[in-house]
This record gives structure tokens, sequence and C-alpha cells, in this order.
């Protein structure tokens, strides 16, 4: 018998799609050379990899940095590090965004802030060959990649509709291409299906891009634009946690033939500064081309139906956004 999902999305896929995603792999990101002086940019998991080449970048532009990290030594040397070379603000927040209380302390932090947030960067992200579980009973990978951004964002709706003009960047994943049936919405957590790294962490990022179509509608009328990005195949510490084989495979074969993580801060740059994407919301940029999503990453009704089960999941925890 052929699963729902399949006889839903098969007829939508066109190979056009994935010839896109391979020309764009070899494009070069847009370059924006706007300052951002004195403009605040939030940005999570930026004490390396593609966060940190991010903070890099906005500082050395102007702007005043607030990251949210789950590491407060290694946060505290960078903050010491971006504003002793640059000379701007930066402060940081600690939390684990794994863990509930600390995405809503986050959120609090965030949305208590006197000065508007201009771009709010969603970076903080994972690879895990084996399931693991948070405190509060959910899937690593749909905690971090999704519900984190999810509580965050939402925890800020009232702050961003007052300021106006802010623009939201998830640092999504082409990855997003492994959940290739859509979403099982029925065992999220990965308890009842056999676990599988790279289709966890593809049903994460595809969580990521449906919600970000709920949020752009909502916050459309308030001049707030929700984008998502592929950072490109850069070298980071993601999966460094996981077994040897992982390692290995990452050490010679993915590290070999990546590029430095400054190609996405340069993009991230862009599409967080550019004039002319002021207006531009709801796209999924690889790196600053924008690419048409597979079948599953443009289910307006999927994203519906998430949103309505993460805010039931989140409710049955204590815990109500609106």
């Amino acid at each position: 018998m052929i699963h729902p999902a399949i006889r839903r999305y098969w007829p939508q896929y066109k190979w056009s799609n994935v010839y896109a995603m391979i020309k764009n792999m070899k494009k070069e990101p847009k370059l924006c050379l706007e300052p951002f002086h004195g403009k605040l940019v939030v940005i999570t998991g930026a004490t390396s990899g593609v966060g940190f080449h991010t903070v890099r970048k906005y500082a050395a532009m102007g702007a005043h940095i607030v990251m949210v990290n789950r590491n407060a030594e290694k946060s505290e040397k960078v903050r010491r590090e971006i504003s002793g070379e640059f000379g701007v603000p930066v402060d940081h927040v600690i939390a684990d965004l794994s863990v509930l209380a600390d995405m809503q302390r986050a959120g609090r932090y965030l949305a208590e802030l006197e000065k508007p947030i201009d771009v709010l960067i969603h970076n903080a992200g994972l690879h895990l060959d084996n399931r693991s579980e948070t405190p509060d009973g959910f899937e690593v990978n749909f905690a971090l990649h999704y519900i984190a951004p999810f509580v965050i964002t939402s925890m800020l709706s009232d702050k961003l509709r007052r300021d106006k003009g802010a623009r939201i960047i998830f640092v999504g994943s082409e990855g997003y291409r492994f959940a290739a049936w859509g979403l099982e919405l029925d065992d999220l957590q990965w308890v009842r299906r056999r676990y599988s790294g790279l289709k966890a962490y593809g049903a994460g990022k595809l969580a990521q891009l449906l919600s970000m179509h709920v949020f752009a509608k909502d916050l459309a009328p308030f001049d707030v634009t929700v984008n998502a990005m592929h950072p490109g195949m850069v070298r980071t510490d993601t999966g460094k946690d996981n077994g040897r084989f992982y390692q290995w495979y990452k050490k010679n074969i993915i590290d070999k033939n990546s590029a430095s993580p400054e190609i996405s801060a340069e993009a991230l740059y862009y599409l967080g500064v550019a004039p002319e994407l002021a207006r531009t919301s709801d796209v999924f940029f690889h790196l600053t081309t924008e690419e048409e999503l597979s079948p599953p990453g443009r289910d307006l009704e999927a994203a519906e139906a998430i949103w309505a089960l993460t805010d039931k999941l989140l409710r049955d925890k204590g815990l109500s956004l609106w």
C-alpha cells in the first residue's frame, strides 16, 4: 500500500527543482556593503562556525550584537574578542536552546530589550546519529531546530509588531529534503519509528521552514520579514559529538570539500541588511539565491497543522504563548 504522503507529494516533484539546487551550490553569495551602525542584531549559537563568523561580520559593520549561547565560558570569550576588536556593544544571554525553560528565559530577555531588534538570526543547530531526548521529553533535533525558534519568535511577537521593520532569518538547510515525504505529525518525537539522524535532522529543518510561512503571514502587516537560508557547504563543528565513522567522514570528506563559514556570514549579512530585500519575505535562499522549495516545504496545510499541534504540545508543557 502506498503511503498517503507519497501519493500527495510525488506528482509535485520536479527534476528542475533538484537541478536548480545543484546549480545554486556553485554560486557565490551576493554582497552588501551598507554599514549597520548601531543596529541591534540577535543571533543564536554564536561561539563557533557560521554563528561566530556572522557575529564578526555584523560587528565589523557597526552593529550592536546580542548573542544567545549555551556555553558561558565560550560566550564570554567571544564577547570580549568581538567587543575589543570592533569596539561595538556585545551582550549575551546563556541558554541551552534544547531546554524549554531556557528557551523561555532567552525569549523574555529579548522581549524586554528597549532597543528594537533589527535582525534576528536563528542559527543554533546540531546533527545527531542517535536519538536523544531533552528534559522536556522532546527529540533533540525537533527541540533545537524547530521548537526553540518557534518559542522565541512567538515570545517576541508583541515587540516585533510594536517596533516594526525587523528581519528574521532561519539558518535552515537543504537537509530538509531528507524529509522527502513530509512530517509524521503523529510521531514527531521519533518514538514509534526507527530513528535516522539524517531524517530527523531533515524533519526538524522542514518543520522550521513550515513555521516560516505562518510567521511571515502573521508579521507581514508590521513590515517584519521572515526568510530562511541554506548556509552553503561549510566547515563547522556540527556533528562533533557523533560516532567514529561520522567523525572520519566529516574530517576526510565533508570538511575537505567545504568552504569557510565566512561565506555564510556574508550571505547572512546580505539577507539582513540589503535594501533591495526590505519587502522580501517567506522565501528560502540558497546563500543569497532564491530557491523554490520541494513539495513538502511549501505545503501550507501541513504548516497550519504543525502550528496547531505545536501550540498543543507547548500548552501540555504548561507554556501558553498567546
